[in-house]
Order: structure tokens, then sequence, then C-alpha cells
């Protein structure tokens, strides 16, 4: 006999049970796929219909954008950590090598954190993980304050990257609960509040150096970082949306769960739990999409090599300006700049990219494609010249494909992916960012060190932003144009003369 569980999971039902909750999900993954996990999700390349409620389009869905808005604003407070990179250096005696593993740290942990983000989403909604979030990453930064060596910095940055990531994916994933004809302006308006902040972190970061030092400095960025609590308050999930638990239909089989489980042997236990993980990694992590959709591939791909030298321009100008004789106070506003110009281009971005003609469109991703080329190509002119004029060129025009890029990255993957499996996808693009991420800062630290030139890292940085870039598009034309050619030939070809029959004589 097959029972209606209302509002619970079959994890949450069986609660009572001394059972891990990936052990239930084993014995009932196949009737909870027919629920998270549409079949024909992707194989079109976009997102499936689904049978969650339709996305408001209005509403308090605006009071979450502009809570996102505030939210970006704060987190990007972190922007200014270059600023303190020559502090840290002497004040622990370290080299480039050593410093810059505290921004790749901090970025990776960030990005490599996407599984916990998901799980939190889908056991406490969004607006209880942003502001866990909030907490966790204003604390530790607070804590940073206190550290007595370099290994200290680590830690605490592992713990902000956590906190981040928590409330940056929660936020950008209860946009899109509360918007579907308007996502990728909803999207657009929301990261003008990083542009903001990128603005304005610099200054500020370059003024508490010079009134409270490093230490103070870390102290006051923590208390901003609890802000982060208030904006996630404000985001309170949709009614009947996705953050309420869904009706799920299973058998009676689950229901004498721990009754099966108590007649098998330690070996079968073990088996079970295995694979009951494996299908609750299945479930947080979009494995699935990687291997059915091209596009999903695709990006992920081009987004985990675009991070690998994507951070070298807010880690290293700094440093770079002023091995080149720049005082920091203009080199904190080379970076000032970039940030508003971010300003002004966001807004601009999210009115033309707001029209009917990007609304789940691929016209989207080309944008996407072209502002990474755009981005690439100019770390050229910075490794090509270190006076101030030139710097300053090169971040307006870095900066506006950054504002553009910002502008619709997550619209690109969500209209690729179905609304209910973003959490997913978006966990696991994050974790494959991360290895890159890592490994970015420090190997551009070494090359720093090793050769003593900064120009060499901005043209590393250099081919693999543009062969990214050129990686998305290019793929993405493949399969819009040439793939989908050659299966409508196909079909042609293999159509059967009994089909050729019923189709209406031609008219001489």
């Amino acid at each position: 006999m097959t029972q209606v569980l209302e509002d619970q999971t079959p994890a949450m039902r069986n609660k009572d049970n001394a059972l891990p909750g990936w052990v239930s999900a084993a014995q009932c993954f196949e009737e909870e796929s027919a629920v998270h996990h549409p079949a024909d999700a992707t194989q079109a390349g976009g997102p499936a219909q689904s049978n969650q409620p339709a996305a408001p389009d209005r509403g308090w869905g605006w009071v979450v954008v502009a809570a996102n808005m505030a939210l970006s604003m704060v987190l990007a407070v972190l922007m200014g950590l270059s600023i303190f990179y020559t502090e840290l250096q002497a004040e622990f005696h370290v080299r480039n090598t050593e410093t810059s593993w505290v921004p790749a740290i901090i970025s990776t942990i960030m990005h490599s954190a996407g599984l916990l983000c998901s799980m939190s989403q889908e056991r406490f909604g969004c607006r209880a993980t942003v502001m866990l979030g909030g907490l966790l990453s204003g604390l530790a930064m607070s804590i940073a304050s206190l550290a007595r060596t370099i290994t200290h910095i680590y830690i605490t940055g592992a713990i902000t990257g956590l906190g981040l990531c928590l409330a940056h994916q929660a936020s950008f994933t209860i946009i899109g609960h509360y918007f579907q004809q308007r996502l990728v302006f909803a999207n657009a308006l929301s990261s003008i509040g990083q542009a903001v902040g990128m603005s304005v972190a610099p200054l500020m970061s370059n003024a508490l150096l010079g009134q409270f030092g490093w230490r103070g400095s870390f102290l006051i960025m923590g208390g901003i970082l609890l802000n982060s609590c208030v904006c996630g308050a404000l985001m309170r999930p949709v009614a009947s949306g996705p953050n309420k638990p869904k009706h799920t239909q299973v058998t009676d089989r689950s229901d004498n769960l721990s009754q099966q489980q108590e007649t098998k042997g330690p070996k079968d236990r073990v088996t079970t739990a295995i694979g009951g993980f494996i299908a609750y990694l299945r479930r947080h992590m979009a494995f699935d999409l990687l291997v059915s959709s091209a596009y999903y591939r695709v990006l992920t791909i081009g987004m985990t090599l675009l991070s690998l030298g994507y951070a070298v321009p807010f880690i290293f100008l700094v440093p770079y300006a002023t091995h080149h004789n720049i005082s920091m106070d203009r080199a904190a506003l080379l970076m000032s700049i970039m940030g508003q110009v971010n300003i002004a281009m966001r807004p601009i971005a999210a009115l033309i990219l707001g029209l009917p003609c990007f609304s789940g469109g691929r016209v989207v991703v080309y944008v996407y494609a072209g502002s990474v080329v755009l981005g690439g190509l100019s770390n050229c002119i910075c490794g090509a010249s270190a006076s101030f004029v030139a710097l300053l060129l090169y971040v307006v025009i870095f900066s506006l494909s950054y504002s553009v890029l910002m502008t619709v990255v997550v619209s690109v993957l969500m209209t690729n992916v179905e609304m209910s499996r973003f959490p997913a996808a978006m966990a696991l693009k994050s974790m494959m960012e991360s290895v890159t991420i890592l490994l970015g800062p420090p190997l551009a630290g070494f090359v720093v060190d090793y050769t003593g030139q900064y120009s060499y890292i901005f043209y590393a940085s250099s081919l693999c932003v543009t062969s990214a870039g050129l990686y998305i598009g290019g793929s993405f034309y493949y399969l819009d144009t040439i793939l989908k050619r050659d299966k409508e030939e196909e079909r042609e070809n293999t159509r059967t003369p009994s089909d050729l029959q019923q189709r209406p004589a031609e008219v001489a």
C-alpha cells in the first residue's frame, strides 16, 4: 500500500531511527529522483519544466534583490585584502608565495564548500543559510586580528571562506526562486552591490590600515561582515515554494526500513550505507548533469580554466604597482576606480540584459564569453607597462569586462540548468573551480619570487582567461548550430518510406 507523506522527506520521517540520512536515501533514491532529477532536464541543453510553483516575479522578490545588493556590498569588503599584502609579509616575515595562500585559501573554501551550502539550503532554507554564513565569516575575520603566525591567518581564512560560500551561493539561489521572466535583470541588479563594495573597499582598507593597523582593520572588517545576518533575515522563502519540503510518495518498504536493517548483517549494513552516501552525493552534486548535459559540462570546464588566472589582478595589482614606485594611495585608487567603473556599468548592463531578447536565450552565454575574452586580453596591457597611465587604462578595460561578466554569470548557469538542480549544479561547479583557485595565486607568487617580475603572471593570466572565453563561446556555437544541424540531417536521412508516404504531395 502506498502512503503520501506530507511535509516530510524520507530522511526526516526516519529521524527517530538509528540510521543515517543517506541510508534512507539509498532505499528511496528512485522515488526521489522523480521529484528532484527530471529525466529530460538537460538533454536539450536547457531547463526542463518543473513541478515547482511559478516564480512570482514581483512583490517581496524586489526586497530580496535589495537585500542581495546589500549583502554583496558587505561581502565585497574582502576585496581590499590586497592592501594588507605587504603588511602581512612584514609582520610574519614571509615571501609572496606564503602570503598569496591567504586569498587562495579564502577563495578555495568559498567555492569548494558548495556541497555543504546545497545541503544547508535543503535542510534549513536559504535565509538561515545566509545568516549562518554571515556569522561564521564575521567571527572568523575578527579572530584573525589576534593571529600570531601566518598559519593562524590560513585557518581563520578557511572559516571566513566557508561563511562566504554559505551566504553568497544561498543568496543567489533564492533570487532564482522569486524570478523567472525577469531573472537576468534581477541577478544583474543584485550584482551592483558588489560593484559598490569594490569601489569602497580598497579606499576604506587603506584608511583603516593607516589609522588602526592591519589587526584593528581585520576586527572592523569582521564587524562589517556580521551585517550579512541582517541581509539574510530579509530573504524569506517563497510561499509554498522550493524551500518548503515537498510531498513525496514512497512505498511501505521504506516505512519498515529500520526493521529490515535489523535483520541484515554488518556487511549488508555497510553496503547500504555506502550506497546511500553515494545517492546522497548524487542528490547534492550534479554529477549526472556533468555527464548528460553538454552545455553544463562546457560551462563547468570553461569556468574552471577561467578561475586559474582571473584572480591575479585582484591579488597582485597593488603589489605590482608599489613594486614600480607607485604610492600606496595611488595603488588603492586604481582598485577603487575598478569598483567605480563597475558601479557605472552594471546598472546599464542590467537594463540592457533585462530586455526580452536576453530572457532564457543563448545570447547571454555569448555575452559572457565575449566579456571573458576582453578581460583576458586586457591583462597584456598590464604586463607590457607598469606606468600609472597604462595601469589606469588596464583597470578601465578590465572593469568593463568584469562588470558584464559578473552581471550575467549566475544567469548563464540558471538558464542552462533546471532551477530545482541549481544548488547542486552550483556546488559541483564551485568545487571544480576551487582546485584552480587554490593553485592560481600560489603559482603566481612562486613565479614572482623566482623571477622577480610581475609581468609574467599577467601574461599567463591573459592566456588562461582568453582561452576559457574562446572555449565557452566556441563550444556553445558548435552545440547550437553545427551539432543540431547534423542531428536534423541524420533524422532526415533515417526517415522510413512510410513517413515519406504520409507527407502531402507537393504541388507542381
